[in-house]
C-alpha cells in the first residue's frame, strides 16, 4: 500500500495537445470578453456616479496603457520560466481585477481595475499566444489572430445581455467572470509545460523597442491603417454605447452592446476570409472597407437610423480585421527573425497607442461638442487615414511567397 501510494505524485494527469489549444483558446477568448465586459455598464456608471465622458474615456485609456507595458516587460517572461505559472498569474491577476469590478463604488475603483486588468491581459496575451503556438504550430497563429477578436464580440454583446436582464447589473457579469477565472486557473494546473526553464528571466523585463532601417519605411507605410483601426475600435468600446444609444433614441443596454459588438464580430469574419489573399491586396481591401465602413456609419448617425449605423460598423469592422492582420502580415517580413520581437513591440506600441489617445480626447472633446458632431468630425479623421494607407499600398512590395511563408 505504501510504495503505491508513493507513486502517486508521479502520476499527475496532463491534458493532450487538442485539449491543451482548447483550454488556452477559450482562456484568451475569456480575457478579452473581461476587457469589453465593462463598456455596456458605463452608461450604468455614469448615471450612478455622474462622472464626464473625458473621464469615461480615461479609464477606458488606462486599460490600454497598463496592457502595452505588461507587454513590453513580461511579455516574454514565459520563455523563461515556463507558460504555466505566467498564465496562473495572470489568471490570479484579472479575477482581483474582477473582484474590484464587482464592488465598485466610484471611478477610482474603477481606475484601479482597469489598472490591474490592463496589465493581467498583457501578461496573459504573451503567454498565451506563445502557448498556443506551443500545442499547435499549425493552427495555432490562426487561433491567435480570431480569438481576440472572438472575446471582445461575446463580451461586449454578453456583458449587455446580463446587465440588461439579471439583477444586480454593476456585479451579475463580473461574478459570471470570477467564476469562469476560478475554473480555468485550476484547468490550466492540468497544462503540459511547453516552455521549460531558462536564465535571463531578470534580462527579459528590460523592454526592447527597436525598428530595423530595412524596416522602417514599412512600419511607416502600414501605420495609417493601424491607427485609424485601433482608434475606431477604442472609440467604440468607450464611447459607442453612449453614440448607439443617442442615434437609436432607445435607452436598451442590449442596443448597445451589440453595436459595439458587431465591430469585432465581422473583424473576425475579415481575418479568415483574408488570411491566404496577398498582404497588400488585402491591405487595399481593409482600407476601402475601413473608409466605406466609416462613411456608412457617419450616414446613419446624422441621420438618426441605427439600421444604417449598424450595416457601416459591420463593413468598417471587416476593415478593421483586415488591416491588422495585413498590416503584420506586410511588416513581419520585413525584418531578420532576430528583429521581429522589437519590431512586434513598436507595432504594438503604435496599435495601443491608438486605441487609448484618441478616445481620450474625443472623451475631452464631449464636454463641449455634442456626441454626433464630434463623432462626425472623428470619423472625418479615420477616413482620411484609410484613404492615406490605400495611397500607402501602392508603395509597397509583395515580400517573397518564401518570406510570408517564414512570417
Amino acid at each position: 500500500m505504501s510504495s503505491v501510494t508513493s507513486t502517486l505524485p508521479a502520476q499527475r494527469i496532463r491534458l493532450g495537445a487538442g485539449a491543451a489549444v482548447v483550454l488556452l483558446a477559450t482562456t484568451l477568448t475569456t480575457f478579452m470578453a473581461a476587457a469589453s465586459a465593462p463598456t455596456p455598464l458605463y452608461a450604468v456608471y455614469q448615471g450612478h456616479w455622474g462622472f464626464s465622458s473625458s473621464v469615461l474615456t480615461a479609464v477606458y485609456a488606462i486599460y490600454a496603457v497598463s496592457l502595452l507595458v505588461a507587454l513590453l516587460t513580461v511579455g516574454s517572461l514565459s520563455d523563461h520560466v515556463g507558460r504555466r505559472p505566467v498564465i496562473l498569474g495572470a489568471v490570479a491577476l484579472e479575477t482581483v481585477a474582477m473582484v474590484i469590478f464587482a464592488f465598485a463604488d466610484g471611478v477610482p475603483a474603477l481606475v484601479a481595475a482597469r489598472v490591474v486588468q490592463g496589465f493581467a491581459t498583457g501578461v496573459a496575451t504573451g503567454a498565451l499566444g506563445a502557448g498556443l503556438l506551443d500545442a499547435d504550430r499549425k493552427r495555432g497563429p490562426l487561433v491567435n489572430s480570431v480569438t481576440p477578436a472572438v472575446g471582445l464580440a461575446v463580451g461586449g454583446l454578453g456583458s449587455s445581455l446580463l446587465v440588461q436582464y439579471l439583477p444586480a447589473p454593476t456585479r451579475t457579469v463580473f461574478v459570471v467572470l470570477i467564476v469562469a477565472f476560478v475554473l480555468q486557473g485550476v484547468a490550466i494546473l492540468l497544462l503540459p509545460e511547453s516552455a521549460g526553464r531558462r536564465a535571463g528571466a531578470l534580462a527579459s523585463l528590460r523592454p526592447r523597442v527597436s525598428v530595423p532601417a530595412g524596416a522602417r519605411r514599412v512600419l511607416l507605410l502600414v501605420t495609417p491603417i493601424t491607427v485609424a483601426g485601433w482608434a475606431l475600435g477604442g472609440f467604440y468600446l468607450s464611447l459607442g454605447p453612449s453614440l448607439a444609444h443617442e442615434v437609436t433614441g432607445t435607452t436598451s443596454i442590449v442596443v448597445g452592446g451589440l453595436m459595439v459588438s458587431a465591430l469585432p464580430f465581422s473583424g473576425t469574419f475579415a481575418i479568415l476570409a483574408l488570411r491566404s489573399v496577398p498582404a497588400r491586396r488585402a491591405m487595399r481591401a481593409a482600407s476601402v472597407l475601413l473608409a466605406l465602413g466609416v462613411a456608412v456609419t457617419l450616414l446613419g448617425v446624422n441621420t438618426g437610423s441605427g439600421a444604417v449605423f449598424l450595416a457601416g460598423t459591420v463593413v468598417a469592422g471587416l476593415g478593421f480585421g483586415a488591416g491588422f492582420q495585413s498590416a503584420a502580415r506586410t511588416l513581419l517580413p520585413a525584418a531578420a527573425p532576430h528583429e521581429r520581437a522589437g519590431l512586434m513591440a513598436a507595432f504594438y506600441i503604435v496599435s495601443y497607442l491608438a486605441m487609448g489617445i484618441p478616445a481620450t480626447v474625443a472623451g475631452i472633446a464631449a464636454g463641449r461638442l455634442p456626441l454626433t458632431e464630434l463623432t462626425t468630425y472623428y470619423g472625418v479623421v479615420l477616413v482620411v487615414l484609410a484613404l492615406a494607407a490605400l495611397a500607402g499600398t501602392f508603395l509597397l512590395r509583395d515580400r517573397r511567397p518564401e518570406a510570408a511563408r517564414a512570417a
